[in-house]
């Protein structure tokens, strides 16, 4: 049976989207996984073994229909479900099943924080679309695979691994919290982030001098930066695609929410093993969620949700 798996973005979504895979490729008899997905986050799928062929787009599906008619799959998972896959599955003429997105109950919890989201992670919703093929989760966290040429090795050892960057600023924890936390850490401290972070790295390093920092920002890649947090003691991390790969790990998870909320079932994939991880937010905060991605800054000006983070009771889940 040939599948064609279906994530184009981001990095944190298509890492959660491993263990359908897996259990696809482990449960299905002489199955052949197929994986659609953005050229820039290839990288991210290209080492998993559950993986027989990556397929990769720039920016239109009409890069690859015709590749994809000749392929002649069995089936389509659809684990992005917009009007882009929903185009591609009608040019297929393949059977195609989704996961239920769920865009009318996070509208709600955005708009009038009213939560009608169920109690369910994202990854168990993406099993969803596989049910009918007889495929069930196995219980059990992602994968993320790295190979040996991207294995970074550090001369640091008990170190903890602080995400700094994020995608949007209302998912980030400002550079006077950053300095706060990363001054009650006991031991030495890796920064992680791409090349978008290396000048907050670098003004962190400046704040820091009488502790031992490094910034490792926008010198490793995705699978680089992947194996430090591999390596770490603890990762306290944002609501960032890098959580979603250190959740693939044996390595405890801090996580730091803003303008986001673990309602929307994004936050560690961890099944069965909630104690491995904690969540941290500011509660009660009547604008927040504000958004279920993000902003570059808070429409509102002050930044609660970042700004009145407790960081002393942060600092006591990794010390």
């Amino acid at each position: 049976m040939k599948i064609l798996v279906v994530r184009f973005s981001s990095i944190g979504d298509i890492v959660l989207t491993s263990s359908v895979v897996r259990c696809l490729k482990q449960q299905l008899p002489q199955g052949e996984i197929h994986f659609l997905t953005k050229s820039a986050f290839r990288s991210v799928v290209e080492h998993n073994p559950n993986i027989d062929k990556v397929i990769t787009i720039q920016s239109s599906i009409k890069e690859v229909t015709s590749e994809l008619k000749q392929e002649k799959y069995d089936h389509i998972v659809d684990l992005h479900n917009n009007l882009r896959t929903r185009s591609l599955s009608l040019r297929l003429r393949r059977p195609t099943t989704r996961f239920p997105k769920l865009n009318w109950e996070k509208w709600q919890l955005v708009k009038f924080k009213k939560n009608s989201m169920p109690d369910v992670h994202v990854v168990d919703r993406y099993f969803e679309a596989v049910k009918s093929l007889g495929v069930k989760s196995d219980g059990k966290r992602g994968d993320f695979p790295i190979p040996a040429s991207e294995e970074v090795k550090l001369d640091m050892e008990q170190f903890v691994s602080v995400v700094i960057g994020a995608k949007f600023g209302t998912k980030q924890l400002p550079l006077e919290q950053l300095i706060k936390l990363i001054e009650k850490i006991d031991g030495p401290v890796v920064l992680i982030g791409g090349p978008d972070d290396m000048e907050l790295g670098d003004e962190i390093l400046k704040r820091t001098e009488h502790l031992k920092v490094l910034n490792s920002c926008g010198k490793y890649s995705i699978l680089g930066s992947a194996s430090i947090l591999k390596q770490s003691r603890v990762v306290v991390t944002n609501d960032t695609g890098m959580m979603h790969i250190a959740a693939c790990f044996d390595v405890p998870i801090v996580s730091i929410w803003g303008n986001t909320v673990p309602e929307l079932g994004m936050y560690p994939y961890r099944p069965n093993d909630s104690e491995s991880f904690s969540i941290h937010e500011v509660k009660g905060l009547k604008c927040r969620p504000c958004s279920k991605i993000g902003y570059a800054t808070c429409p509102k000006g002050h930044f609660d949700c970042m700004m009145k983070q407790d960081i002393g009771a942060i600092a006591k889940k990794f010390n």
